[in-house]
């Protein structure tokens, strides 16, 4: 699948953005990397830049504000997962142990949207779709290509994926600690736990995976433009990849997968 053209099935991965102190220098960096098209949207919006590809949003980029008496996110991607019901899966959010930081709220016409942690800690976001279900193109260049959850306990996320969003669990073939998540019967991501060779302390997450051509020059292209290399190239069963930082400190993972 390269175009998406219809609302994304519930428990569904449909949408990223990424929240950074320097809205500007983001969209520069991300067009220069994966040919983006996009800029700083209206006061309306708090700002709000919706990137495209081939004229199709990909991802959003926003600057980090603080809210209340709540200091500013620090630079991440997060993951939405869509939803039929925002303000259903939020209570099914709470009632499986989960913690919501920004309660459902309308976003214009657009769709409804809330951000929670799952109960180790993992943040992403929901999304219930109106005039807007997401991510128009995924699974080639320069797009968004797969979702991973690296927990630190494999159980609480597994049973807390199941409760509260109705996305399902089964350990991959061939790979002993590696587990597919699926919606709707349709793999849709992985999940893992964190692994001993993450840097001490790093906690329960979510990863965006962008398709790439090439991953080496992507990297170098990175490393140039004042990127980190957090784990550098490397073969695995689904292609080659590598996981970095954008300039601002936000990980993320690239990929040049092997033909299905």
């Amino acid at each position: 699948m390269s175009e998406v053209t219809a609302p994304y099935q519930p428990g569904t991965p449909c949408w990223i953005d990424l929240v950074v102190p320097d809205q500007q220098a983001a969209l520069d960096f991300y067009g220069e990397l994966f040919g983006w098209a996009g800029e700083v949207g209206p006061a309306e919006t708090g700002g709000y830049a919706v990137c495209t590809l081939r004229g199709n949003p990909v991802a959003g980029i926003m600057s980090a504000q603080a809210m209340g008496d709540q200091p500013a996110p620090p630079p991440v991607w997060t993951t939405y997962i869509a939803s039929s019901d925002a303000e259903a899966t939020e209570r099914a959010i709470g009632s499986g142990g989960g913690n919501v930081m920004v309660p459902t709220m309308d976003v214009m016409d657009l769709g409804r949207m809330l951000v929670a942690a799952d109960p180790t800690g993992a943040v992403f976001g929901v999304w219930e779709p109106k005039e807007f279900f997401g991510a128009a193109i995924v699974n080639e260049p320069g797009s968004l290509i797969w979702n991973e959850l690296n927990t630190s306990d494999v159980q609480a996320s597994t049973a807390f994926l199941s409760s509260a969003l109705g996305i399902e669990t089964t350990q991959m073939e061939g790979a002993e600690s590696y587990y597919a998540i699926s919606a709707q019967g349709r793999t849709v991501g992985g999940l893992q736990p964190l692994s001993d060779r993450m840097p001490s302390g790093t906690p329960s997450h979510w990863l965006a995976y962008f398709s790439v051509e090439d991953v080496d020059a992507t990297v170098s292209k990175l490393s140039a433009a004042g990127g980190t290399v957090l784990k550098a190239p490397f073969d695995m069963v689904a292609g080659r990849m590598a996981v970095v930082a954008d300039p601002q400190s936000a990980a993320f993972a690239v990929i040049a997968p092997k033909p299905m």
